[in-house]
């Protein structure tokens, strides 16, 4: 008789295996969503308070505050809103499934028996996922393939006293 075990998934984190008790995270698998968004996007939200991070996807979202783009920024324009880099965009679509992830995070740490008002964002990490090929046809017999590329999102959240 064969005994069918249903638990955690086994794909791994960057951040590590093992969690100390102030700690909780939570990830986003196979997004479709723009990867150097995404980059960027956690770029801007390591290190700050968690409340203060989603108060800041909420603003994105109304497209009232611009992020930073600093490695993927060829042909971006310049927004005045910007102190110091002015260079920037608003991924509206990537905020979403950010504010998504957080707000997991945060139910995992509070599930944990952590403060919510003391929690950081001490690792976020955006890495390439699976590409979804498919071919888009054209006229006189020809095709062009059509790769979307997926993204795979981590967030470690930690209590600070």
């Amino acid at each position: 008789m064969w005994c069918v075990v249903i638990g955690l998934p086994d794909f791994g984190y960057s951040y590590g295996a093992e969690l100390r008790e102030n700690e909780a995270r939570a990830s986003g698998r196979d997004l479709r969503v723009s990867f150097k968004e995404m980059v960027e996007l956690a770029r801007a939200i390591k290190g700050m308070k968690l409340s203060e991070a989603k108060a800041l996807l909420e603003e994105v979202i109304a497209m009232k505050r611009p992020i930073p783009f600093k490695r993927y920024k060829k042909g971006v324009g310049h927004r005045k809103q910007l102190s110091g880099w002015k260079i920037g965009r608003y991924p509206v679509k990537a905020s979403k499934l950010m504010l998504k992830i957080l707000t997991n995070a945060e139910y995992n740490a509070i599930q944990k028996g952590l403060d919510a008002d003391s929690l950081y964002i001490k690792h976020v990490a955006a890495q390439q996922g699976p590409k979804l090929r498919r071919i888009f046809y054209r006229a006189m017999g020809r095709a062009t393939p059509r790769i979307e590329q997926l993204t795979h999102v981590e967030v470690v959240v930690e209590e600070r006293g």
